[in-house]
């Protein structure tokens, strides 16, 4: 039962509650319709309940923009302040908080039953690189043919690759069998 639908605010109301369609959109000025607001100023102090003609006069007196920032409350509470500025500023800090995380990687190191000591050395170091920079490792053995008979040497192998992996990382799997592929996860120990 769609009551109404108010385009600015991107919310549909169903028997007389709201649900949010896409991020939420402040009103401003002319937008807040309501009979009376609680109305804060621009350094936070409680102005009391005021018309929202009243408000917006105030808003217009001081310079700045009528932001109706809390709409479920009885009344609505709205603030004055430079929307401008307060939008300028959400951005950037919401771009400096994507600069500063790291998101984690799973890198995949894979070997063969057979594998020479020097390849597996390679391959160990990469994997200690991978668990530096703090990503995930997935080392995997694939067997081909007659190796399934003799999974136990692909077993034997990866556990052998995550003690040597000890002192940087610690086993989140442990080795298991999935097809004609046996895999295993590490990830970089976080006490440093």
């Amino acid at each position: 039962m769609l009551r109404g639908c108010c385009e600015r605010s991107r919310f549909l109301f169903w028997n007389g509650g709201a649900s949010a369609i896409s991020k939420v959109v402040h009103q401003l000025n002319e937008e807040i319709r309501d009979k009376e607001i609680r109305l804060i100023s621009d350094s936070g102090e409680q102005l009391g309940i005021v018309s929202s003609e009243e408000a917006l006069r105030i808003a217009e007196e001081r310079g700045l923009d009528l932001v109706k920032i809390s709409p479920q409350a009885v009344p609505p509470v709205c603030k004055l302040m430079n929307y401008g500025k307060f939008r300028f500023e959400q951005s950037k800090r919401e771009k400096e908080a994507r600069k500063n995380q790291h998101v984690v990687e799973i890198k995949e190191i894979r070997m063969s039953p057979g594998i020479d000591v020097g390849d597996f050395n390679t391959k160990l170091k990469n994997a200690q690189k991978f668990l530096a920079d703090g990503n995930r490792v997935k080392v995997s053995v694939r067997f081909r043919g007659r190796e399934m008979a003799h999974t136990e040497i692909g077993r034997d192998l990866l556990v052998k690759f995550a003690e040597s992996c000890t002192e940087v990382a610690a086993m989140d799997k442990s080795p298991k069998l999935e097809g004609r592929n046996m895999s295993m996860f590490l990830s970089p120990k976080t006490g440093k």
